[in-house]
């Protein structure tokens, strides 16, 4: 006879193998970022934090901010800040507004890194005072300690062919950082003359792509496409690389898999969304593959949906022999990814697919 705490070891087993990691489970978010100011602009960093207090206060979805001082070092500050959830946070942080709103930030700031989690526990007058229907994470979710990220940028049209032979030819760079980090995969697809570059790491993301920037082959495939792009920048402009890249990043919002499915075959779909709709569309589409890795029978092995602004990109690894549907079969679910779209739903070209030895 089987016990219950053999019952319940068994379930924890099953619900291990599925790795999810959301954006869309409706928690409160907590951000932190660490920012290292330049010696004797304290101040100067004070005074720029106080006017995008100000601002940001009025920004839907968000509840509270403070701002903390090293005791050790006067140059490390601590900003924390809490939102209702992360939809609402992602929606400002990738917005133009919030790279308008942070410019000031940029002469006093030396280094910053954002850190974002969900809050799962918390005691005290905190968890007494919680109002307004915002909830705690219910349970931990389970990870495959990848770390997913994608750039996107567009291409001068008619130069697309050229730009796609010099993003196809590169030379892989080496795939050990540090101790901890390693590059995993590297995958690129263009649509039109939309580039995507989405990137798995194993470890520190930023670490990762500082790495990256740093080696000889790939500075060389950037600066070979510079002439091509439609926003312009200078690498070796600190400020010019800093708008390019952060106007490029396609944060993933949401990645499903079952850890004991095979590899299959990697596609990318570009959903173009109508103004203001990124996020949801991004939500439905994360949805529909939750359901369609759960079913055994599903050409969908694992899926992860990155959203900036009006552009979605689902990220698809397939059984063998299977393409990826750019809208779900249900028509009631089609329906209402089309009521979010502002143009077709599109199957993007590979250009490369890259996984670094031992991932």
């Amino acid at each position: 006879m089987t016990t219950t705490s053999e019952r319940l070891s068994e379930t924890a087993r099953e619900v291990s193998k599925r790795v999810s990691q959301s954006v869309f489970d409706g928690s409160r978010l907590r951000v932190v970022l660490l920012v290292d100011v330049y010696d004797g602009a304290q101040q100067q960093f004070l005074e720029a934090y106080e006017q995008l207090c100000n601002q940001v206060a009025s920004v839907p979805g968000h509840v509270s901010d403070q701002l903390c001082q090293s005791i050790e070092n006067p140059s490390q500050w601590l900003i924390t800040s809490e939102w209702e959830s992360a939809p609402p946070f992602l929606t400002w942080v990738n917005s133009e507004e919030h790279v308008r709103m942070v410019e000031p930030l940029h002469s006093c700031v030396r280094d910053t890194r954002s850190l974002r989690f969900h809050i799962v526990r918390e005691t005290g007058a905190a968890q007494a005072a919680m109002s307004g229907g915002r909830r705690l994470q219910s349970q931990p979710r389970i990870g495959d300690g990848v770390i997913r990220h994608a750039l996107t940028f567009t291409v001068k049209p008619g130069t697309e062919e050229k730009v796609a032979k010099i993003l196809a030819d590169y030379r892989s760079p080496e795939a050990r950082v540090d101790e901890t980090t390693r590059l995993c995969r590297t995958s690129l697809f263009m649509h039109g003359n939309r580039v995507v570059r989405a990137i798995e790491v194993r470890g520190d993301l930023l670490a990762a792509l500082r790495h990256v920037a740093r080696q000889p082959e790939i500075r060389a495939v950037e600066e070979a496409i510079n002439p091509y792009l439609e926003q312009d920048r200078d690498l070796d402009d600190q400020e010019s690389a800093r708008s390019f890249f952060t106007r490029a990043a396609l944060p993933a919002v949401h990645h499903v898999l079952v850890d004991d499915r095979p590899e299959g075959t990697r596609q990318a779909l570009y959903y173009p969304a109508r103004p203001g709709c990124g996020m949801k569309l991004a939500e439905l589409l994360a949805r529909h593959d939750s359901a369609a890795v759960d079913d055994p029978a599903a050409s969908v092995l694992r899926s992860t949906v990155f959203e900036r602004e009006d552009v979605v990109v689902r990220l698809v690894d397939l059984r063998e022999g299977r393409d990826a549907e750019p809208l779900p079969r249900d028509a009631g679910q089609a329906a209402a990814v089309r009521e979010l779209l502002a143009g077709e739903a599109v199957r993007m070209a590979l250009i490369t697919d890259r996984r670094s030895p031992g991932a």
